[in-house]
């Protein structure tokens, strides 16, 4: 044990983004790898949404929509998140939840595929709601809906495929698919895809518009830190915003939305996917909780990212007796996010008792104990001592 203490110090030592915890509001007596459900709380973000509160809605109240920039909260946010997801200006507009989101940019892209093409793919191991907003569109649109697994993809492409659903990281196991090579392949068989981002954006490089993804939607208050239902935000490529036709135009969409005209003109850019009164006070909230990225390297995050699952699971090895825990999380950097998943005989029961010893991560049925790295303010210490509390609870 002394070993794998002496080198968490030596780690924490060298850590370039040790700085970034005093960020957030934290308690050193708890290890908290949760980040990946919930991001924990920047410590500018109370005095912000005070301001917002106080003098931003108790002063200038309507004003604010202008002289606050409460209007172009959407795009201005989206511009915050771009670098983090390797976007380009004007690319995202941020609002609604991921659900929404995923909803308006599977049903674009079956618009922009067109009338021949009558299959939509859907990855098999997507977060359930993912997939009932994908049956959903099918049924509304008039497509057969096909789960595959994203291995499965490249086989199952054809000329009768509209669009693809895919999430980047595997929110069971850990799993980071091949973003780049399965969107070639969507696009070589003529096809769009949808990304869902949640389990990676903040947590390690995207690249959207370096690989031509075409539609992408994901949370905010995992890695990007921005609190309990934070905004969605939904990104569109450049070359496809001018035929991006959501499914739910609104007045914020609309090219003159004060205008209250009968017909439908949809605005330029990202701004289509707009749909109406933006949710000011936790959009705020998140603008202000994007401020701890400031001069923060997302290259940097991930080989942090890195480091901290390979000594947990190193750490793992060394503390837990042999056959108690089985890692589903694959082993390969190229394969994995930011979190790792042990498999567990009364994993429910054993991750409470973590949780009463200070050591906070989730459980996912039937088996799984989840373990989130967060790098901005998960630490190697934290990690020697989640993976050795877990070992005396075993």
């Amino acid at each position: 044990m002394s070993e794998l203490v002496s080198k968490a110090d030596a780690l924490d030592a060298a850590d370039e983004l040790a700085a970034a915890r005093k960020q957030f509001v934290l308690d050193d007596e708890v290890v908290y790898l949760d980040g990946n459900s919930l991001g924990a709380l920047p410590v500018n973000v109370p005095g912000r949404v005070e301001d917002v509160v106080r003098r931003q809605w108790g002063e200038l109240r309507i004003r604010s929509w202008d002289e606050s920039g409460w209007w172009t909260a959407p795009e201005r946010i989206g511009d915050r998140i771009a670098p983090l997801v390797g976007a380009a200006p004007g690319r995202i507009v941020v609002g609604d939840s991921t659900s929404v989101n995923v909803f308006k940019a599977l049903v674009a892209a079956v618009r922009l595929a067109g009338d021949d093409r009558d299959e939509i793919l859907v990855d098999a191991t997507t977060f359930p709601t993912d997939g009932y907003i994908a049956e959903s569109a099918a049924r509304m649109t008039g497509r057969t809906l096909r789960p595959v697994t994203p291995a499965e993809v490249p086989g199952a492409l054809g000329d009768r495929t509209a669009a693809v659903l895919l999430n980047h990281v595997d929110y069971r196991t850990g799993r980071l698919h091949d973003l780049p090579s399965l969107t070639a392949a969507v696009h070589a068989a003529g096809a769009y895809v949808v990304w869902d981002l949640c389990h990676s954006a903040g947590a390690l490089p995207v690249g959207l518009d370096e690989h031509g993804v075409d539609l992408a939607v994901g949370c905010t208050y995992k890695y990007l830190n921005g609190g309990p239902g934070s905004p969605a935000y939904l990104y569109v490529r450049q070359g496809l915003q001018d035929r991006f036709d959501s499914p739910l135009p609104g007045w914020n969409s609309h090219a003159d939305p004060f205008g209250m005209r009968g017909d439908f003109a949809p605005a330029q850019g990202a701004l289509r996917g707009r749909v109406g009164t933006p949710d000011i006070l936790s959009m705020l909230a998140l603008e202000a909780a994007l401020e701890v990225w400031d001069g923060v390297s997302i290259k940097a995050v991930r080989a942090k990212s890195l480091a901290l699952t390979d000594f947990f699971l190193e750490c793992v090895a060394a503390y837990v007796p042999e056959g108690r825990v089985e890692s589903v999380t694959p082993v390969a950097h190229a394969e994995r996010g930011s979190q790792v998943a042990l498999r567990c005989e009364g994993a429910g029961d054993v991750m409470k008792a973590l949780i009463e010893r200070g050591v906070v991560g989730d459980f996912r049925r039937p088996d799984v104990l989840r373990f989130g790295f967060t790098p901005l303010y998960v630490g190697f210490a934290d990690v020697e001592r989640a993976a050795r509390v877990l070992a005396q609870v075993l």
